[in-house]
């Protein structure tokens, strides 16, 4: 077995297209991603046998004053990490990696997973994703769904908003609301170029969903679809049409957008357990699935928490949520290109 970053993006993109447990995110294009919105380096390891793939893991380096030197795989979305066709690929490109984090002064490595892939590893369990199984027909999903999300689906449509999707001419309109929700929520906020270049990498696989009012977009979000399945890692409504139930009309044109794309899953993307978030999705009907970040550790110690959950960053909240939308989107990408 053989470790090498000397690999093409046909080769990776083939083992990638024809594992059983590939996600999105493993796709070769997302280096390019990370790579042009972030300026981070990546190191992506393929294991060779002859000339055969048995397994890859991308990796983006993290170095940073504030929150120190690592690596991830993969960064800024929710899953990814190693796959591999046999336990020898695996092992093969776990010793590669804990040797780069050795050579490059790593405090450790995060493999993001769906599944526990590595018991000899640290891991944490705090987050899971919230799936929905989709039917065949819009009529039956509305028919599933509790009486109270079809009454504020109804409630939405009585204020006038209306739903659209399409592609990368909704960016602007999508962003204008993701930036003001991030500063209302006082967590620095991605650049437009982050959401650019993932829209212009994944032209065919990547979509932007709009609830308007008139014409101010009011809720919006970005799915990526993979195989039979659709997921929402990004989406934000603006506070002051809470009452409107914009988010419930967003997520409703999504089902339905799914649905007549013959898909069979909707993940609703990440949540932390009892929190808002997570009993927002599950009034959809969708089910908690545990995903499970494991670490390879070279400085004895788990990771810092680096979510707005951390105590240590309150007072930093506080005085984000008060400063004008314009110096949060341009202070925010600074930051958070160090947070994955």
């Amino acid at each position: 077995m053989r470790i090498t970053t000397e690999i093409s993006a046909v080769q990776w993109d083939a083992f990638v297209d024809a594992h059983p447990e590939a996600t999105a995110y493993h796709a070769w294009r997302w280096k390019h991603v990370f790579e042009r919105a972030f300026g981070h380096e990546t190191i992506y390891l393929a294991a060779l046998d002859g000339d055969e793939v048995r397994g890859v893991l991308p990796l983006a380096l993290f170095r940073s004053r504030l929150f120190g030197r690592f690596a991830v795989s993969v960064p800024f979305l929710n899953y990814g990490g190693l796959l591999a066709s046999g336990p020898a690929a695996a092992d093969a490109l776990v010793e590669r990696a804990t040797a780069i984090a050795s050579e490059q002064r790593l405090s450790h490595v995060e493999l993001r997973h769906l599944s526990r892939q590595r018991p000899d590893l640290h891991a944490r369990e705090h987050k899971v994703r919230m799936l929905l199984t989709l039917p065949a027909t819009t009529k039956v999903a509305w028919e599933a769904l509790d009486r109270k999300v079809r009454n504020q689906v109804r409630k939405a449509e009585k204020a006038g908003l209306t739903a659209r999707d399409g592609g990368a001419e909704l960016l602007d309109a999508f962003y204008e609301v993701f930036s003001r929700n991030m500063r209302d929520l006082g967590t620095p906020v991605y650049s437009p170029g982050f959401f650019r270049e993932v829209l212009a990498a994944f032209p065919e696989t990547a979509r932007v969903f709009l609830v308007e009012h008139g014409t101010r977009a009011v809720a919006a979000g970005i799915t990526i679809r993979h195989r039979d399945g659709l997921e929402v890692p990004w989406a934000s409504s603006l506070r002051e049409y809470r009452a409107d139930c914009p988010n419930n009309l967003l997520y409703w044109q999504i089902i339905q957008h799914a649905i007549g794309a013959g898909l069979r899953v909707l993940d609703f993307g990440r949540s932390t357990p009892n929190e808002g978030t997570f009993h927002f999705k599950k009034q959809w009907g969708a089910e908690p699935s545990p995903l499970y970040w494991e670490y390879i550790l070279l400085g004895g110690e788990a990771p810092k928490d680096l979510s707005p959950k951390n105590p240590k960053f309150g007072a930093a909240i506080a005085v984000w949520k008060r400063l004008p939308v314009s110096l949060t989107t341009a202070l925010g990408p600074h930051i958070v290109r160090s947070i994955p």
